[in-house]
């Protein structure tokens, strides 16, 4: 009999689950050992961050095994929502993907499609040959590929906040998940991502996911705004990152360690 092995729940699982918010931290440094270090933190998830970081396919996959003996869901985000991508992004082994940039419920519709076989989808058939299927020892793993993966789609211009219903009503998404930092810039806004506007519009957009039933996160490195979205309605967030956790705690040891002077520290620094 072929030896055959299990997916652990997908990102779409764990929300179906959830009796309380689910709290992450980004990966972004390309460091399996960082990354196995985070997700042996006792968070929820995590996202490895493949828009902003340098992270190939091989660095993703590294990761992906680093953290796969703990009890974490990572979370991969795509550069950009192409149906190439994501095929090789799920063969890799990435169950749970994040679109970035995702302005409207035809972008949702394709980021979706791009995540399933025909007739559901357009991905491309390698499974034979993937770490995603496990080399074919996931049981049926092409019947039932729609429910062993999740993707998620960034809210994160003025014209995505529009569109927001009509991307959570997309059929197949886990959830939205919101970016203040890409919203506020597409505002007029650029670093004031805790402007009352943006916070508005981030709160709207709750709101409407929450309406429709729809799980919906954001990102929020300030502790102060995270709670404020969680107690509005937030079903996810993001609330640090490894390299902004190192940056700081350096920071923290120059500032207790060594003599200050009265060289101006420079302007206040944004979160992302």
């Amino acid at each position: 009999m072929p030896f055959r092995v299990d997916l652990p729940p997908t990102f779409a699982d764990r929300l179906d689950d959830a009796d309380r918010p689910l709290i992450g931290m980004w990966v972004c440094s390309g460091s399996p050992l960082v990354a196995e270090i985070c997700a042996g933190s006792g968070l929820d998830w995590l996202l490895i961050d493949a828009e902003h970081a340098p992270l190939g396919l091989e660095s993703i996959q590294l990761q992906l095994q680093a953290v796969a003996a703990y009890p974490i869901t990572p979370v991969v985000r795509v550069p950009v929502g192409d149906a190439v991508l994501i095929k090789q992004y799920l063969d890799l082994g990435a169950q749970n993907l994040l679109v970035p940039m995702v302005n409207t419920a035809e972008e949702a519709a394709a980021a979706v499609a791009a995540s399933r076989y025909p007739p559901r989808g357009v991905r491309g058939v390698g499974s034979a040959l993937a770490r995603g299927a496990r080399w074919n020892r996931v049981e049926d793993y092409l019947a039932r590929a729609h429910d062993l993966v999740s993707v998620t789609v960034q809210i994160e211009t003025a014209e995505a906040v529009a569109n927001a219903e009509d991307i959570a009503r997309t059929e197949g998404l886990a959830g939205i998940f919101i970016g203040p930092s890409d919203l506020a810039a597409s505002m007029g806004l650029l670093g004031q991502q805790e402007h009352p506007d943006v916070v508005a519009s981030v709160e709207r957009t709750i709101r409407a996911a929450n309406t429709l039933g729809v799980p919906v996160g954001v990102n929020a490195f300030n502790p102060e705004v995270a709670d404020r979205y969680l107690l509005a309605g937030a079903d996810f967030a993001l609330v640090g990152a490894d390299v902004a956790v190192v940056a700081r705690a350096g920071e923290a040891l120059a500032t207790r360690f060594i003599p200050a002077t009265d060289a101006d520290d420079g302007p206040a620094r944004a979160s992302y």
